[in-house]
């Protein structure tokens, strides 16, 4: 009897599995917090019991939980070689930190992001790890860590971990998650053992490790992936990355190059994950695991060596569908077809959503998936609430209290000399806070304005303007911080007990606002920061983008996808594409140049200002290698020796002096902006990237380039992490993987690209903008101006004054 029911149930099981092989690739929108879930064109098994969704809490914050709670619920304390207890064989685990490391210091700090779930996850009973370790300076019984999953907190726990990593389970309550994004907060609320200063809370730290965070969902129904959910709730795996792996047997034909970065690309913006890399190879799948998928592209007569239980539909028709890898169980995205043309067309049905002219304006930068809410975009005079930017309302009772924000700015922006924003900020303080402390404002990490509180009777700010040049914005992304530093005479005693932080002295109030007034907008080449930021001007073309890969092998074309990858990311949208054999049938158009420096060429380099002799003088230092001289280095080091170090040091400092307080440097004391020097990159760099004009002046050219296909793969995956592209501007790019450093080269002389239609008032903050930039023909200007209304008005009083 047993052996009957057994061969029964395995009978269902294969049918329901022939089912979902064949399934329709789904390629519904991501459903938003309240939306109601649309239909799916793929089977999938209904949740178990519909749970109502419970309602948010009071302001009650959760039980503090001083210790991992035992049994089942909670893990063992974690050690280093075993940082979080394994879930339960049944589970299934989904990583959740964007980021190879997630330090919250400070005596606040609070950081966002989504994760999107799949229907099956979000109906799933879950719990939510994470492993943590501290400084030793904290003290436990003040400092706090709360975790927060759709602004609900689920729980809190006191941080006391310094002598390890220490793993926490909290239960997620049931009907809280919800398929598509899911917003996951931690935010940390630290204080010093013994210390009262505000030199102590730069101590204080609690670092998250991402191999010991991450949800449980019991049952297999929440591993099921059969639609596009597949893609965007690809994840990450334990170290913050998410990786597509792309098998085609066909990768090296002709013809094959174009439909791949675009499935490329699409991945990319249906995922929208900050450290995505792409693998391409022509064997057999990769092994599966988490934060990675894996995608099988070729005509049906290619893939059935890879793939015997290929679906039948793929022999006469465009397939796109998930399907189930027999051999290791994991899904796999299957593109197929009778012909090429015909996965081309598979390929549309797929990237096809994520297509958006470049004509119509899109009012934020997509960032939630490691910095939430979305960065607004900013294209003119506005203002905008912190509540909006996700800046909450925040009583605080430490010394130094520190909350960031972010904002947008298109790439056409040019406002680094003269341009001034305000904060307008609501806040209020204590008759305990003494004249001395004083409000700061950062901008991409560098301070932009400090204002002294002076009052010794406690205030309260509405709308207090600070303003803040807006020379450290750039294109794309900023980041805006703002630092309170508070000081008191309770702090001066630190008496035992003072850390504890029971009364509030400072409150921030998300009425405030930012506002960033007009400023010019003009197109500038080259300017990798506009490349880095949203993808300019290769996100605006309306025609294909002429692309030069110097060889189809799965190195250069895993390099190319990564970079075009994240562009497409940083655009919002697929950057289309058309491969050139040869610089020469490019014309003047914009183009990109990806392939090893020796076989790049020669016009192509001479654009960029990049040397041809590096083509065989570049060669990267290896270990065995003795140190490589750098010559400029060595010729600046004799220099300084014979030419007097003590006088060449006195007007370094002189410069340094003139730059700090005037903003006067030796680029701005000239009539008209230098040439460009050829660039020779060091061998100790390993990936260089270069933007110059094309032969006639009207397209940009951008160069990516590396000594080898191996260094071009490697090192575009490290540049395109999250921490290092940002770090992307000037001219020149060079990244070393030897030391992980990423240096720039400022743009010396670049062109005017016009960007928006003709307008007075675009042209006067153009001209303003490039006269504070360029003091002496600033100067010179002022003269003659000055000249001609002396000559203006004595021809004038010649003609009409009387004389004797």
């Amino acid at each position: 009897m047993r052996t009957v029911v057994a061969a029964s149930l395995l009978l269902l099981h294969a049918s329901a599995f022939a089912q979902a092989q064949t399934a329709p690739f789904d390629m519904s929108g991501e459903r938003l917090p309240g939306a109601p879930i649309a239909p799916r064109l793929a089977p999938a098994a209904p949740p178990a019991a519909s749970v109502p969704v419970a309602p948010a809490p009071a302001a009650v914050p959760p039980p503090i939980a001083t210790e991992p709670q035992p049994a089942a619920s909670a893990p063992q304390p974690a050690t280093a070689a075993n940082p979080a207890s394994p879930p339960r064989s049944a589970d299934v685990r989904r990583y959740v930190l964007p980021f190879s490391k997630l330090a919250l210091a400070g005596e606040y700090d609070r950081r966002s992001w989504s994760v999107y779930l799949t229907p099956e996850q979000a109906a799933a009973k879950a719990s939510f790890t994470f492993a943590y370790q501290n400084s030793i300076v904290a003290a436990p019984e003040a400092s706090a860590l709360t975790i927060y999953l759709n602004n609900r907190p689920i729980g809190q726990q006191r941080i006391s971990s310094p002598d390890g990593p220490s793993a926490v389970t909290f239960e997620i309550p049931a009907g809280l998650l919800q398929p598509g994004a899911n917003l996951v907060t931690f935010e940390a609320d630290q204080r010093h053992r013994t210390d009262c200063s505000i030199q102590s809370t730069y101590e204080l730290w609690s670092n998250i490790d991402p191999a010991g965070t991450y949800m449980s969902f019991a049952g297999r129904d929440a591993a099921e992936l059969s639609s596009a959910d597949a893609i965007r709730a690809i994840g990450v795996d334990s170290a913050g990355k998410t990786e597509f792996d792309i098998v085609v047997p066909a990768l090296e034909q002709p013809g094959t190059t174009k439909p791949l970065l675009r499935l490329a690309q699409g991945l990319s913006v249906l995922s929208s994950m900050p450290n995505q890399v792409f693998a391409f190879g022509t064997g057999s799948l990769p092994a599966a695991g988490p934060g990675k998928l894996s995608v099988l592209v070729g005509t049906a007569a290619e893939l059935r060596p890879f793939f015997p239980s290929l679906p039948p539909a793929a022999e006469s028709a465009a397939l796109a569908a998930f399907v189930t890898d027999p051999r290791s169980g994991s899904p796999v995205l299957l593109i197929s077809g009778p012909s090429w043309p015909a996965v081309s067309s598979a390929i549309d049905t797929i990237v096809a959503p994520t297509d958006r002219s470049p004509d119509i304006r899109r009012d934020v930068l997509t960032t939630e998936r490691w910095s939430a809410p979305n960065a607004p975009l900013i294209f003119s005079d506005t203002n905008i609430a912190l509540s909006q930017l996700g800046v909450k309302t925040t009583e605080f009772s430490g010394r130094r209290f520190r909350t960031e924000f972010n904002i947008g700015v298109p790439a056409d922006f040019y406002a680094n000399a003269y341009g001034e924003a305000k904060v307008l900020l609501d806040a209020a303080y204590t008759d305990n806070v003494l004249p001395g402390s004083h409000i700061d404002i950062y901008v991409n990490g560098n301070i932009a304005s400090t204002v002294a509180i002076t009052a010794t009777s406690g205030g309260i700010l509405r709308h207090l303007p600070i303003r803040m040049t807006m020379r450290h914005f750039k294109p794309g992304l900023n980041s805006i911080a703002i630092e309170a530093i508070l000081m008191t005479k309770d702090d001066a005693a630190c008496t035992p007990g003072a850390n504890a932080g029971a009364n509030p002295r400072f409150a921030l109030f998300d009425t405030s606002e930012l506002h960033i007034p007009d400023f010019a907008r003009v197109g500038q080449r080259p300017n990798l920061a506009a490349v880095a930021g949203t993808a300019y001007p290769y996100g605006r073309d309306l025609e294909p983008v002429p692309l030069f890969i110097d060889r189809v092998d799965p190195d250069t074309l895993s390099a190319a996808a990564t970079l075009l990858g994240q562009m497409a990311i940083m655009a919002g949208h697929p950057i289309p594409v058309e491969t050139v054999a040869s610089p020469n049938t490019i014309g003047d158009r914009d183009a990109i140049f990806i392939g090893s420096i020796s076989q790049m060429p020669a016009t192509v380099l001479t654009q960029t200002n990049v040397s041809t002799a590096s083509q065989a003088s570049w060669r990267p230092v290896v270990d065995t290698q003795t140190a490589v001289v750098d010559t400029g280095a060595a010729f600046e080091q004799w220099n300084s020796k014979v030419s007097g170090g003590v006088l060449r040091s006195r007007i370094t400092a002189f410069r340094e002096w003139l730059w700090r307080n005037f903003d006067i440097s030796r680029s701005s004391l000239q009539f008209v902006p230098g040439a460009e020097e050829i660039f020779t990159p060091s061998n100790a760099a390993t990936l260089l990237v270069a933007q110059g004009s094309s032969p006639a002046g009207g397209g940009s050219w951008t160069v990516v380039t590396a000594p080898s296909a191996k260094d071009l793969r490697e090192g575009l995956e490290a540049v395109t992490e999250q921490l290092n592209w940002s770090q992307i501007s000037g001219h020149i790019t060079t990244y070393s993987s030897k030391t992980g450093k990423v240096d720039t080269v400022p743009v010396t002389r670049f062109d005017f690209v016009p960007s928006t239609p003709w307008s007075i008032g675009n042209y006067r903050l153009i001209a303003a903008n490039w006269l504070s930039t360029n003091i002496l023909s600033y100067a010179f200007l002022l003269v003659v101006f000055v000249l001609l209304i002396g000559f203006a008005t004595s021809s004038m009083l010649r003609r009409l004054g009387r004389s004797k």
